[in-house]
């Protein structure tokens, strides 16, 4: 098959740091080629040198359609035919999606300069279509689903296709989809296909790329350890090239007594998107929870932690009632709350690794009224070993580290409040194979030590991974609770989360 793209001996080099090496890579025609590796693995560099963000070292051959193309330009990426869609979508929400459209295009306008809306409109709503996507495209975007703002970001790179566009770059485009979604965006990438043009997928989602790829590209600490079709891979062979060892998959294997008095009890629960919801941990036992989108599972967190108003039921840490809508008021109980989407919801990210660790109880390293920070750093410090954190140090911004590595410091900040209950939203949502499974180890550690934890999970093998029981939701309620006796399977959780609809509360 012809190769649309061609890398070779493509290098950048930081001072101090060679963040790619000699890569190697080809993009068929028509292809769904997927780009994977940890953090860190030079992933985000070479895409950012096909972008023009960054210029490569000399002595490289970059080629489109075998015509040398000057990497480094922003231009020259456009003119060659590659499209970038983003993790960070780069979406006005205030406006519609006929204006985000206009914005990389310009409007189509008469002779007066007045704006053709009905021949904008008829465009917007042919770009969407031709990618599976039917919606207003005059409301604002702030009310677009997830998959449909990714959608219009994919069709904004897409609108002028007659130019000659021959590879999009997709750059965790599934992050934040729950699995519907995906399902959404996975038909108009094979749509996209289906029209010739070549698609770079770079992903975390090691089951999505064998679900949507024809062939996988491997990135570990800067090199290209090989490149694969999909149909020549296993799971656990991708993750052994991946981070360079064989990762042996464990299951939480715990034994915990039906005689012992549970630890965090919900009792007739009920609120947004949740009704008359029940059920009891015990100490040392992970319970899941999980849930298409809709089913209460994304709201039952807010309603756990106190951040979410609920309208009746009772929610208790050893016997103790935790008050209506107060997260100071849980925490002082024993609650620790990992919220999803730690950008947003968690981390200072101007802040320090120290203060975003120390924040969640500064009255622990306080010598008299004075904070010690001395103190402080020797905590953070700890920390940062225990859990294996990547970072220049302590006091640089924790915006500067790496999502699994951030990731690794919420939970921290959490289990250092010695917590009686964890609850952890989307714990390894949008991090690598590798701080995925150490982020698993710390909550085996957490359970171990005697804490009851919650995980609100829509990645069934990491349910699967560590989890005691499973409850399923749908429409508020839970319909099934998968348990060790009934056999914890990824599979079994797709098949009960698929099946929802008709299954027995």
């Amino acid at each position: 098959m012809a190769i649309s793209l061609h890398i070779h001996s493509l290098s950048k080099t930081f001072p101090g740091q060679v963040a790619l090496r000699d890569a190697a890579l080809d993009i068929e025609e028509g292809e769904v080629h997927a780009l994977v590796g940890q953090n860190g693995s030079g992933k985000s560099t070479l895409i950012k040198i096909l972008a023009g963000f960054h210029q490569p070292d000399a002595n490289h051959v970059v080629t489109m359609h075998g015509a040398p193309f000057d990497t480094g330009n922003a231009a020259a990426a456009h003119a060659a035919g590659i499209r970038f869609v983003h993790q960070d979508l780069g979406l006005v929400e205030a406006v519609s999606t006929v204006e985000n459209l206009a914005l990389g295009f310009g409007y189509d306008t008469t002779f007066g300069k007045r704006i053709k809306w009905r021949s904008e409109t008829k465009r917007a709503k042919q770009l969407l279509a031709d990618l599976g996507f039917d919606i207003n495209v005059r409301a604002p975007v702030a009310t677009l689903g997830a998959a449909e703002r990714t959608g219009l970001a994919i069709a904004r790179a897409l609108q002028d296709l007659d130019e000659g566009v021959s590879i999009v770059v997709l750059d965790e485009p599934t992050a934040a989809l729950p699995g519907a979604d995906v399902d959404r965006l996975f038909d108009a990438v094979r749509r996209l296909k289906a029209r010739g043009i070549s698609v770079l997928f770079v992903s975390h989602h090691l089951e999505e790329v064998f679900e949507i790829a024809d062939r996988v590209t491997v990135l570990r600490d800067g090199e290209v350890v090989g490149t694969k079709r999909t149909g020549e891979l296993t799971m656990d062979l991708l993750i052994e090239m991946i981070v360079g060892h064989r990762v042996v998959a464990r299951s939480a294997i715990r034994s915990i007594s039906a005689a012992t008095p549970p630890r965090f009890v919900v009792e007739n629960l009920v609120g947004p998107g949740v009704n008359d919801l029940s059920f009891a941990v015990r100490p040392g036992e992970v319970l899941g929870v999980t849930g298409l989108t809709g089913s209460g599972r994304d709201t039952l967190v807010g309603l756990l932690s106190g951040a979410t108003p609920r309208f009746g039921g009772r929610v208790a840490i050893d016997g103790d009632d935790v008050p209506n809508a107060q997260p100071r008021g849980a925490i002082k109980r024993g609650l620790a709350f990992v919220p999803v989407n730690r950008v947003r919801n968690g981390l200072l990210a101007t802040m320090s690794v120290r203060a975003n660790l120390t924040i969640s109880n500064v009255e622990r390293n306080k010598r008299g009224w004075r904070l010690s920070h001395r103190d402080e750093k020797i905590e953070a410090k700890d920390w940062v070993g225990r859990l294996s954190v990547v970072t220049a140090g302590t006091e640089v911004p924790i915006a500067t580290l790496s999502g699994g590595n951030q990731q690794k410091m919420m939970l921290a900040r959490s289990f250092r409040l010695s917590p009686k209950v964890l609850l952890v939203d989307e714990p390894t949502q949008g991090v690598d194979v590798g701080a995925k499974e150490e982020i698993h180890s710390f909550v085996d550690q957490a359970a171990h030590e005697g804490t009851a934890v919650v995980v609100c999970s829509t990645d069934s093998s990491e349910l699967a991974r560590v989890c005691d029981r499973i409850l399923v939701m749908y429409r508020g309620e839970v319909v099934e609770t998968i348990s060790r006796e009934t056999g914890i399977t990824a599979e079994n959780i797709d098949r009960a989360l698929l099946a929802g609809s008709t299954l027995a509360s």
